[in-house]
């Protein structure tokens, strides 16, 4: 007997969400949400907020975050989506006067995407020109290093004229009477890689290497996702796991280093008075948000293709442990290299390098040319960073929206569509100027929007839609209600941290700042629109709603407006039990499998004689609980 496609005693159709499609295994879940944590969030952006924060002095209230926010506000979006299997935009149906937050996930992610990209196609560019018998940052007789370099590594002597010998030591004769010396690498990613203008609004030339790389970059990240959490899922067995390996080498040989130990205690030692500077836990906030990836969308994205029943709190216990673990081994990592730079140096570790992005591209590289086959080492370094997090979140919440079959049968040119949109969106920041924009993106566009948006997403659940409604959806899928812990968080800890940071951020707010230049205040209010055009798409969108929303009178639109919507709930009908039981389309996702269908067959034909059985009270209890008729009677 056939039913709906599938044949009794065999396995049809692999995924439970046969539409929508999901994981191959929970594994790749797991790994893929690992490498959204284990990239340049880790290696570059934490080790630099840590420099710029007074190292052990960002480590205190980064660490209150992960407790109180960061793992907590995880937990809530992966079983957000997770629960209804829907992305950034369709999950709003809890409370549709909210899907403003959704829009603003959906600006933040299409932001970090852009800068993000820009940062990933600099690590191909060093990718690519570390195909070479010898690093070119690795000493600094080349034409674009000053009388201020001074190497780690030695003179060149294998190639080097004596032309080149008397500049290298021209150069280190004029170093020592100078104050301020810098290493190659840092001249290289300054002087040559970039090429850095004078200031933001200088945009010089479009740096052409590095353009190319960034095609590169955006035509890996679409390879990745063709075939949507199918092909990722497979390509995280590799991104997700052999970061670590590399990291591992590079802390064997950075331990080794005369000096690191200096960078390290630099790296532990908090500078107590920065701990009552507001911009120090804002960044430890922002961070968190960063490296967890809470407020962009992708979280709930990922967690929409597991299957309803996965145990979503195991897997963000062990996630965001994993993830803020790899950013503190990082920061062993880059600062014991950074106390070996400054002990050769010359200078306080604080001095070695910018505080910027570029801090990964100087310490980093600086590290590798002291490896034993240094471009081998660098090639593997440079090869780790991709995202496709932040891809997948945009062309998922477009096809939820959307919902049509054309769009979900042509869902890759959908991605093709947003990674050629997000490529040209990224030329700006490929100029000579393109290092300023991308720090002022970073400080604003990824930055107040995202504790905002968590803060909003956590009172629009816990307050509007009822925390217990929550509780008891959450206990439904996984079978347990939230540990109280989350619970509290959730309705009190977590809003009211994220309130505080808030107010005094703004009482103590300072306009960023690259190295010695000072943005402009026309910069400063191109950022600050970027951080309100995320966070505006939420009273604009609630105010939409209420407007076109049914009801005679003010009061009666905005309680019908956030008012769960028909369809709110589980996806497949056979996981709406309880209040969602009579809610919803019927599904025909995933069909009764053998047990099921022997029952519906003998119940057919028993029909006829119900009354009988009924009024004689012939029948049989089996072992198993179910009801036998020995004879048929005519």
């Amino acid at each position: 007997m056939i039913q709906n496609g599938a044949v009794p005693g065999e396995q049809v159709k692999k995924d439970e969400n046969s539409r929508r499609g999901n994981w191959g295994n929970q594994i790749e879940f797991v790994l893929t949400s690992v490498g959204y944590a284990v990239g340049l969030g880790n290696v570059w952006r934490f080790p630099y907020l840590c420099y710029r924060n007074g190292g052990g002095a960002f480590m205190f209230p980064y660490f209150i975050m992960l407790v109180f926010c960061g793992i907590p506000l995880f937990f809530l979006e992966l079983s957000f989506g997770q629960f209804t299997s829907l992305g950034c935009l369709g999950v709003w149906k809890v409370s549709p006067m909210f899907k403003g937050v959704g829009y603003g996930m959906m600006v933040v992610s299409t932001y970090i995407g852009i800068y993000y990209n820009v940062v990933i196609c600099i690590a191909f560019y060093y990718f690519f020109t570390s195909m070479t018998n010898l690093l070119p940052w690795t000493y600094c007789n080349n034409p674009w290093n000053t009388p201020d370099c001074s190497g780690v590594v030695g003179t060149h002597q294998a190639n080097a004229t004596f032309a080149n010998i008397t500049a290298v030591m021209s150069g280190v004769t004029e170093v020592v009477n100078r104050t301020k010396r810098t290493s190659p690498s840092e001249e290289y990613w300054r002087n040559y890689v970039l090429n850095i203008s004078d200031g933001i609004g200088n945009f010089g030339e479009v740096r052409l290497p590095i353009l190319g790389c960034l095609a590169v970059s955006w035509v890996v990240v679409f390879l990745c996702l063709i075939r949507g959490v199918k092909s990722s899922g497979k390509v995280v067995y590799f991104t997700a796991t052999f970061p670590y390996v590399v990291l591992t080498i590079l802390f064997i040989r950075g331990i080794t280093l005369e000096g690191a130990i200096s960078g390290i205690k630099y790296y532990l030692t908090p500078q107590w008075q920065k701990i009552l500077d507001a911009k120090v836990w804002g960044d430890a906030a922002s961070q968190i948000f960063y490296s967890l990836g809470c407020a962009w969308g992708g979280l709930i994205t990922m967690a929409s293709y597991n299957k309803f029943h996965n145990n979503c709190f195991r897997d963000s216990i062990i996630i965001s442990v994993t993830n803020c673990a790899t950013s503190v081994y990082a920061g062993f990592v880059i600062f014991s290299i950074l106390g070996f730079m400054a002990h050769h140096l010359g200078v306080d570790v604080s001095q070695v390098a910018d505080h910027g992005p570029g801090l990964a591209f100087v310490a980093y590289p600086e590290a590798l040319t002291l490896l034993p086959i240094s471009p081998l080492w660098s090639l593997l370094f440079f090869f780790i960073f991709t995202t496709f997090c932040l891809l997948e979140t945009l062309v998922t919440a477009i096809v939820d929206e959307i919902g049509t079959d054309w769009i979900i049968r042509n869902k890759t040119i959908i991605t093709l569509g947003v990674a050629i949109l997000g490529f040209l969106l990224g030329v700006p920041l490929t100029t000579q100027a393109g290092i300023y924009w991308l720090l002022l993106m970073d400080n604003y566009a990824a930055s107040f929007s995202l504790v905002i948006i968590s803060c909003i997403m956590c009172i629009c659940i816990m307050y509007i839609y009822g925390h217990r409604n929550y509780f008891k959806d959450v206990e439904m899928m996984l079978g347990f209600p939230p540990p109280i812990f989350f619970r509290i968080c959730w309705r009190f800890i977590s809003p009211l941290i994220i309130t505080f940071i808030l107010i005094f951020t703004v009482i103590q707010y300072k306009p960023i700042t690259y190295n010695d230049y000072v943005y402009p205040n026309w910069s400063l209010v191109i950022g600050f629109c970027m951080a309100l055009s995320s966070v505006i798409c939420i009273p604009i969108y609630a105010l939409f709603k209420i407007a076109t929303s049914e009801g005679a009178t003010f009061l009666e639109r905005l309680k019908h407006s956030v008012k769960p919507d028909a369809s709110w709930g589980p996806a497949l009908q056979e996981h709406r039990k309880g209040r969602y039981a009579t809610g919803g389309p019927e599904s025909v996702e995933v069909r009764p499998l053998k047990e099921e269908l022997k029952e519906k067959e003998p119940e057919k034909e028993k029909e006829p004689e119900k009354e009988k059985k009924d009024d004689i009270s012939l029948t049989i209890q089996g072992s198993n609980g179910s009801t036998l008729n020995p004879t048929p009677s005519a």
